[in-house]
């Protein structure tokens, strides 16, 4: 997620994948969702401003609005790039960043929103929570040796 070139869509009913985000990138992170009013102008601000975004709670379809964006279709005028969102054309910041997440368990998208975005399926598996499970209790009952495994990962 951290490399990727186009924007990361998030597949997160466990919300684990925003939490991570949320760590990362602090507490300068704009959160937003569709149905919220006058959604556009704060994706219009982040943009121009250089925001850390994140459009939760997305459902099947992306607002077409935001296709431009999605598919980087920036035009340079000067030094700068600009986004056309909407009727208005956005500079856009170099430092903007992008996060789309949904809580849906088994999301369809259209061919069009798979190309423009990176999916990233954060769905925990059963094997996955064991592992976390066992994590925790060693954490509690030897914390020197999940410590010690720890760093052996890194």
């Amino acid at each position: 997620m951290v490399s990727c070139t186009r924007y990361p869509l998030l597949i997160d009913p466990q919300l684990q994948g925003q939490k991570w985000i949320r760590g990362r990138e602090g507490s300068e992170m704009v959160t937003i969702q569709l149905s919220q009013k006058n959604w556009l102008k704060k994706v219009e601000m982040a943009v121009s401003a250089g925001n850390v975004l994140m459009i939760e709670a997305i459902g099947q379809d992306i607002d077409a609005i935001l296709d431009p964006l999605l598919s980087r279709q920036f035009v340079k005028k000067g030094k700068s790039f600009t986004v056309r969102l909407g009727a208005e054309d956005v500079e856009l910041s170099p430092t903007f960043k992008l996060y789309l997440q949904t809580k849906l368990i088994n999301p369809h998208y259209k061919p069009e929103t798979a190309a423009q975005c990176t999916i990233i399926n954060f769905i925990v598996t059963e094997s996955g929570l064991e592992d976390q499970l066992l994590a925790m209790v060693v954490k509690f009952e030897k914390p020197d040796l999940e410590q010690a495994k720890e760093e052996l990962v890194r």
